[in-house]
């Protein structure tokens, strides 16, 4: 595996946080993006006003709008579009890209169409042994000022999941490797539909107490989604899981829990940046009927998303089921 340079595609808040992450580590990465404008603004003003405009880029980062320059003898292609558009935009540039380049996802969803991981899609378009996700606790704009962050990077082999987190990490960016793709994207994806429902609660101003049993009762499902779609539990406890939960829930820097307290206090929600989580709670839901998933947070975020219920409703029959033993 080549880590030498790294094409990071996609100059959103994520996308321009991890260049900005491997830049200051010295390696050589370009940026790409499809806005001229943002990209100017990068190269010339060391800032990216759409996504994170308080904060200087370092001299030096690399940004284009053009493709066959950013993945030109990239090793390491860095995959942080939208998990909606990812199957579209990985067919359209798998064959301009170097035949022994690893992708590496750091978008969390499901397809919605398909049902399928971000992985899986890798692994059909890509080939599997070039298929890897970066996921975890972790805001652009921490990433993006240098503030000390672990994520997870996982592959299908372990030694290439350690190289490729011996590569991406730095002083502030550190990365544990594993194995269970699986459990990383399923954790990465569901806890963005239980961001939603833990921000419902704080939009409603339900209480710091309701707040931590959602939290709780909702890593409870996570667990259940890893031991029915062969994930490994464990993994549901770490940096992935139960880490990127316990961000989510908890802040509106979230936007999938700023996604749902907007619409808990019923404001216009047109204007709101892209929440993942309203994409994947239909599909989340879906697999959990399909695999017979206990998972009543999900389902009611679905209900809610889809207007089959109210937000009071959904709580009423949430505090009302039948009574049993927490494990």
């Amino acid at each position: 595996m080549r880590t030498d340079r790294v094409a990071v595609l996609g100059a959103g808040a994520w996308g321009t946080a991890l260049a900005t992450s491997f830049h200051r580590a010295g390696l050589d990465c370009v940026l790409w993006g499809r806005d001229a404008e943002t990209v100017a603004a990068i190269v010339e003003s060391r800032r990216n006003p759409r996504y994170l405009g308080d904060i200087a880029l370092p001299e030096g980062m690399k940004a284009t709008t053009d493709l066959d320059t950013a993945l030109a003898g990239a090793g390491i292609v860095v995959l942080a579009v939208p998990a909606q558009t990812m199957r579209g935009f990985l067919s359209a540039i798998a064959d301009r890209t170097p035949p022994d380049a690893v992708f590496v996802c750091v978008a969390k969803g499901i397809d919605r169409e398909t049902g399928r991981t971000m992985s899986e899609i890798i692994d059909e378009i890509a080939g599997r042994d070039r298929s890897a996700v970066l996921s975890g606790p972790s805001f652009a704009a921490d990433v993006a000022s240098g503030l000390p962050t672990a994520v997870t990077v996982a592959a299908h082999d372990i030694e290439a999941a350690k190289a490729l987190a011996a590569a991406l990490s730095s002083r502030t960016l550190r990365c544990y490797a594993s194995d269970d793709l699986a459990g990383v994207e399923l954790g990465g994806a569901l806890k963005n539909v239980l961001a939603i429902a833990a921000g419902i609660v704080h939009g409603r101003a339900l209480g710091a107490s309701a707040l931590a049993a959602l939290t709780a009762r909702g890593f409870a499902e996570l667990r259940r989604f890893a031991s029915a779609l062969g994930a490994r539990p464990e993994t549901l406890s770490g940096l992935s899981g139960l880490g990127d939960l316990i961000l989510t829930c908890g802040s509106e820097k979230s936007r999938n829990f700023a996604y749902g307290a907007a619409l808990a206090r019923g404001d216009d929600l047109g204007g709101m940046k892209l929440a993942e989580g309203v994409h994947t709670a239909s599909v989340a839901a879906r697999m959990a009927r399909e695999h017979g998933i206990d998972a009543p947070i999900v389902f009611a975020v679905d209900a809610i998303l889809a207007g089959r219920i109210s937000i009071d409703e959904a709580m009423s029959a949430l505090m009302s089921r039948p009574l049993k033993t927490e494990t």
